[in-house]
């Protein structure tokens, strides 16, 4: 992505509807020179920086609108250039009619996500906290949220920075010992450098593994609801989301695709996925839902394998188990296992029955009963108590591949320590891992790089 510092760009930061207040937003050498050609009130090149100013925005002589203009002045703005926020009615025209203003005055439309891209090249932010701002605006929940104004504050930055300094301090004094190679010296002292790296290799693999937790909350638990037909799947969903999501029949094969939708409980996003039965069938339609939903049960964080506690014996649900031992160990996945429709018998009988199964949930789907247990009990199994006490965590795939990267440059490096190869090649793979961190804060960037990153955002941002 290009964006030309010179031109001054604007465009609508707030919804597309209708609404109350819209927000324009214009930024650039010329921005408060624009702005001040159709605002009449105050002369805004005379006003301080971080004021607002009542006023009408009017072309020619013609009332177009009464404003709120907020001025910030570069370096000390979002940008780090001259930022006008243009609050005006909501009405779809009216926003419109002061946009086309402002480019006919000399402005220009914004490309998706200028105004941050222009942020990170005036050094207002690295490129991880870029793209916070964007998993910021996106977040859905409490959880998502924290995770990306942590990031947004720049505490994945810091910690890729301590990173960073440590090998560049080393990596310097390898450098050097290449321009004295004839001389046979060593400047870096090979045992410190092996602690280093391996100092380093901790601190990485715990941000890698730290993916796997901060990727589902960022973009929601997926969770599998499994089961023989008619277990009562999706009733078990209906009464999750609150809604008549999906269709609920005494024939059993009713759900012949997957069905899925999100809920947000205790603050975590959670992805249901709604399956069809598991079992031999001759049907192909259902066959093929059948298959589906084994494929979703790998990749699948929590699988919530439900059945008829009326029809299933003991034995039985230890076979299923022993069934979905192989799926669920292609991704970690945890299973909870969920006894239905315990409103036909008596719950203590049912769980005497059951007593071998510590961490089995039994509910009656049709009468809600137990329900809001099962929801607390998902919510558990995520481990959320580590996410808030945890001080750094990764949620972006571009960073979890360019970490993985680094890492593996380092055990090169620590692997040629150990066999005692020379430092020209010791040197090379802590460059190329030193690269990789880069890339993650923006040290090292391309143009594909950039427009990958902020061709993902609105225009406004």
């Amino acid at each position: 992505m290009h964006s030309n510092t010179e031109d001054t760009i604007c465009a609508l930061a707030s919804g597309s509807g209708p609404a109350a207040i819209s927000v324009i937003r214009i930024s650039g050498p010329k921005a408060i020179e624009i702005c001040n050609t159709i605002f009449k009130g105050k002369d805004l090149n005379k006003v301080d920086s971080h004021t607002i100013h009542f006023g009408t925005i009017r072309e020619d002589d013609v009332l177009v609108d009464e404003v709120l203009v907020s001025v910030f002045k570069g370096p000390n703005s979002y940008t780090g250039e001259d930022v006008i926020e243009l609050s005006c009615h909501g009405s779809p025209y009216i926003r419109q009619k002061i946009i086309n203003l402002l480019l006919d005055h000399g402005a220009r439309s914004a490309n998706a996500g200028e105004f941050t891209l222009r942020a990170f090249m005036n050094k207002k932010m690295d490129l991880s906290q870029a793209e916070a701002v964007a998993d910021l605006i996106s977040s859905e929940s409490e959880a998502s949220h924290k995770l990306a104004m942590q990031q947004m504050r720049g505490g994945f930055s810091s910690e890729i920075g301590k990173l960073r300094e440590e090998l560049i301090n080393f990596a310097s004094l390898i450098e050097l010992e290449l321009d004295f190679s004839e001389e046979d010296v060593e400047f870096a002292d090979r045992s410190e450098l092996k602690d280093l790296i391996l100092k380093v290799h901790k601190l990485a693999q715990g941000l890698i593994e730290s993916f796997k937790v901060g990727n589902v909350l960022k973009n929601g638990v997926p969770v599998v609801i499994a089961g023989k037909p008619n277990a009562g799947k999706s009733t078990l969903l209906n009464q999750i989301l609150k809604e008549e999501r999906a269709i609920v029949s005494s024939v059993e094969g009713t759900t012949r695709d997957t069905i899925e939708d999100e809920a947000v409980l205790n603050g975590v996003i959670f992805r249901f996925i709604d399956t069809a039965g598991i079992r031999e069938t001759q049907d192909e339609v259902e066959a093929i839902g059948v298959k589906k939903t084994l494929e979703q049960i790998e990749t699948a964080a929590i699988v919530v394998y439900m059945f008829d506690v009326n029809t299933f014996t003991p034995s039985t649900l230890r076979d299923v188990i022993k069934e979905l031992e192989e799926p669920l160990s292609r991704n970690g996945a945890k299973l909870l296992l969920v006894g239905n429709k315990i409103d036909q018998q008596d719950e203590e009988t049912v769980r005497a029955q059951y007593k071998d199964f510590d961490d089995m949930i039994l509910i009656s789907a049709k009468d809600n009963q137990n329900v809001e247990k099962l929801s607390n009990k998902l919510v558990d199994l995520i481990e959320t108590q580590e996410v808030s006490s945890s001080d750094v965590m990764v949620t972006n795939s571009r960073h979890y591949e360019a970490l993985t990267k680094a890492d593996a440059s380092l055990m090169n490096a620590l692997k040629g320590l150990e066999t005692g190869i020379t430092g020209d090649f010791i040197a090379t793979d802590i460059r190329q891992s030193l690269h990789y961190l880069g890339e993650i804060t923006g040290q090292i960037t391309t143009d594909d790089l950039l427009g990958n990153i902020f061709s993902n955002f609105c225009i406004g941002k």
